[in-house]
């Protein structure tokens, strides 16, 4: 029996998603989710599992986040939120956990090597091979604190540093080489605050991963299920809407002249202002005065206010501005990541 008939036969919902239910993760992915139109509600914080409203069929699953990955493996949940960082990190070879959307925008870190601060003469991963050399030579090994070491192990074998140790360790990772049980740290920062704190600097090339929020699937397990990828694909568009409109506003303004062709040209003079695909004109209809156009332009955050004196420049009146909540492509990125370009 497919585990989708399975969880039918024990009358579970057709789509499960695992969500964080820790850390820093936790209140961010539920203000994304809330921002894509996805508000998770949840009974109280000690339940762990929840629901989509706005998508019935949806069961949320609350799950410690390095637990996410696993469960999206083993068939527990069909799609999952977590960090990148844990998902290259606890993925297994047969990698079940295909990631649909890389980059949700948030929970932003990078995986980084940190040594002491009086290390005066290591300063980057070049030093740093120098004195895993010099350690071996003196019949010693180059300790590593760290909790993600397949990462560490592949990143450091790749450029060459073959002769180092590394020392499984959670928590305050930070202390480890004031209390001597390792030489240094490889450890997530989003800010470097706390390694400034206890007296660490990262390397120069040191930086392992950048890492942030994440969509994963498991695709083989959605396949078995019509409904559960039909739900699952109204999540994945809605999320890549979301971040797609993020950028945007929509701009919309009136616009006195003679034909749409005059202010179309008026507007293109300045083709960096112009819009995605350029303006969008419609006559108004208004029983005095019948040379009246309104322009609709789609403009990046950072050109708005230049957009809007370029149409006052057009000779625009009653200029208004909207945030975009969702903008579509022509297809979805993460459905073709599961199934390829024949669909959509």
């Amino acid at each position: 029996m497919t585990a989708q008939k399975q969880n039918k036969a024990h009358g579970q919902s057709p789509l499960r998603i695992a969500l964080p239910s820790d850390g820093a993760l936790y209140d961010s992915t539920l203000g994304f989710m809330k921002a894509c139109g996805l508000t998770v509600s949840r009974p109280n914080a000690r339940r762990y599992t929840g629901s989509v409203p706005a998508i019935p069929g949806v069961e949320v699953l609350f799950q410690r986040t390095a637990d996410v990955t696993k469960k999206v493996e083993e068939g527990s949940a069909e799609l999952g939120v977590t960090g990148l960082d844990r998902v290259l990190e606890y993925r297994n070879d047969e990698a079940r956990a295909s990631v649909l959307i890389e980059d949700l925008a948030y929970g932003r870190c990078e995986f980084v090597m940190a040594v002491p601060n009086s290390w005066m003469d290591v300063t980057s991963l070049s030093d740093l091979a120098d004195l895993a050399l010099e350690f071996r030579q003196e019949g010693k090994q180059l300790r590593i604190a760290t909790k993600y070491p397949r990462l560490l192990r592949a990143y450091l074998y790749e450029r060459g540093i073959n002769y180092f140790t590394l020392i499984p360790a959670s928590g305050a990772m930070e202390a480890a080489p004031a209390a001597g049980y390792a030489d240094l740290i490889a450890d997530v920062t989003a800010t470097g605050a706390t390694l400034r704190e206890n007296q660490l600097k990262t390397l120069d090339e040191g930086t392992i991963l950048a890492s942030q929020a994440c969509l994963i699937a498991n695709p083989v397990l959605l396949a078995e299920s019509g409904e559960a990828l039909a739900l699952a694909r109204s999540i994945v568009e809605l999320m890549e809407g979301h971040l797609r409109a993020e950028p945007y506003y929509r701009v919309t303004a009136n616009v006195r002249a003679s034909s749409p062709e005059k202010v179309s040209s008026t507007v293109l003079a300045r083709p960096d202002l112009a819009g995605l695909r350029g303006p969008t004109v419609a006559r108004v209809y208004n029983v005095e005065e019948q040379d009246w156009y309104s322009v609709s332009l789609l403009i990046q955050k950072g050109k708005l206010l230049e957009a809007v004196d370029h149409l006052r420049d057009c000779g625009a009146l009653d200029v208004a501005a909207s945030q975009l909540s969702y903008l579509f492509n022509g297809h979805s990125e993460a459905y073709r990541t599961i199934f390829g370009d024949d669909r959509r």
